[in-house]
């Protein structure tokens, strides 16, 4: 049932991305010719909305622009990753002297060189003039075009922020000075690469060796990724690699996971209303797009912060959630449940009695906060006894 389920679904966003794709072309003076592009915007893209999205560049986009939509619509129906601007290339025949490289050091030259320039150039500038782009940028390539995209590592200007390689076919010398160049770096790259058990051995046997230099990296602005697929071919690790490598690149963006939580949100030290609005900041320095907290991921938080007895990032997340999400009980109610365990008694009543008058929250039960004040009205009453005994002795 579950497997029909996603089929049927798959069905529907592929059938989805036939009808927003669009046919473009773009006249080259690097190429003096024109190219044409296939260009799939995000659901519900607006113009003349403030909202950027980031680009993601395929090359090889006669066969490979379909697979990275279908899978982006897939990632993005679960909020996995953000909407975005995906570009394909149709090289078609052009495809060998796009790639033309220099047999030694495996970079571009002549017609591969015009090439190189046109996407930097003409093609990335017409992108961010026509639509609203942020300045992450993700390159796509497989093969040819998976070696080919490695050239833009070595530009002074960082052109793409993320680099998908699959299963690249490296020529001359130029998988030995990729861990040198991204040991570099001073700004955030992610780097994924790709190959599988049946791959074509040439290309597997580089890039096991491109893997093993990469891994020896210690520069934590590199956050690098290697798949080796079982069972898969060159061609077949195409699908698995473009899930595996989206899910990587915008791991961040997506909503607090387990592991995140128990690997660096328990052991965070400060309050962990901090480490919460520090992970939104970098989703917007890195991918340009503003992304609120959500009340699920406060939940996620308090319950961290209810495991390490921290009080006081407690009533910082109620803070939080009250500036966040004003309407919502939530906020008060962590306010409350932090005066309460604190023994300041009439201020936690007060906090209940105003949470009762906002928003319900589904995980928190309204009957238990009457509980709250009618406990806490006993402990008030027994705390004016005890004044009165005071007074009279």
């Amino acid at each position: 049932m579950k497997k029909t389920i996603f089929l049927v679904l798959a069905c529907l966003i592929c059938a989805s991305t036939f009808a927003q794709t669009t046919y473009q072309e773009i006249s080259s003076a690097k190429l003096n010719t024109v190219r044409k592009l296939k260009v799939k915007l995000p659901k519900n893209y607006d113009a003349n909305a403030d909202e950027k999205y980031p680009v993601i560049i395929v090359f090889d986009g006669d066969y490979l622009f379909e697979p990275v939509v279908g899978q982006i619509d897939f990632q993005t129906y679960f909020d996995n990753m953000p909407g975005s601007i995906v570009v394909g290339i149709m090289q078609g025949e052009n495809r060998f002297y796009d790639g033309y490289y220099d047999p030694t050091t495996g970079l571009p030259t002549e017609s591969g060189l015009r090439f190189h320039d046109f996407v930097s150039e003409e093609l990335m500038p017409f992108i961010d003039k026509k639509y609203n782009t942020s300045k992450f940028r993700v390159a796509v390539g497989h093969d040819n075009m998976g070696n080919f995209i490695n050239s833009y590592l070595f530009k002074e200007t960082l052109e793409f922020q993320a680099y998908v390689c699959i299963s690249p076919d490296f020529i001359g010398s130029l998988n030995n000075f990729i861990s040198k160049r991204l040991a570099l770096y001073k700004k955030d790259v992610f780097y994924y690469l790709a190959t599988a058990e049946k791959d074509i051995p040439q290309i597997r046997e580089s890039i096991l060796s491109t893997n093993a230099q990469i891994k020896t990296v210690d520069n934590q602005n590199v956050t690098y990724y290697f798949d080796d697929f079982k069972d898969e071919t060159h061609y077949t690790l195409v699908t698995s690699a473009l899930a595996r490598s989206f899910e990587k690149i915008f791991d961040i963006y997506n909503p607090l996971r387990e592991k995140e939580l128990e690997e660096k949100v328990l052991p965070y030290e400060g309050t962990l209303d901090t480490y919460l609005t520090d992970r939104y900041k970098r989703i917007e320095k890195l991918f340009g797009i503003k992304k609120e907290i959500s009340e699920e991921e406060i939940e996620k938080v308090v319950k961290i912060a209810e495991q390490r007895e921290d009080l006081k990032s407690l009533s910082k997340l109620g803070e939080l959630a009250n500036k966040l999400h004003p309407e919502s009980l939530m906020g008060t109610y962590y306010l409350a449940q932090s005066a309460e365990r604190l023994g300041k008694t009439k201020k936690a009543k007060k906090l209940y009695e105003s949470a009762l008058t906002l928003n319900d929250v589904s995980h928190i039960n309204r009957d238990f906060i009457f509980s709250k004040i009618d406990e806490l009205t006993v402990v008030d009453l027994d705390e004016e006894i005890d004044d009165d005994d005071d007074e009279e002795n």
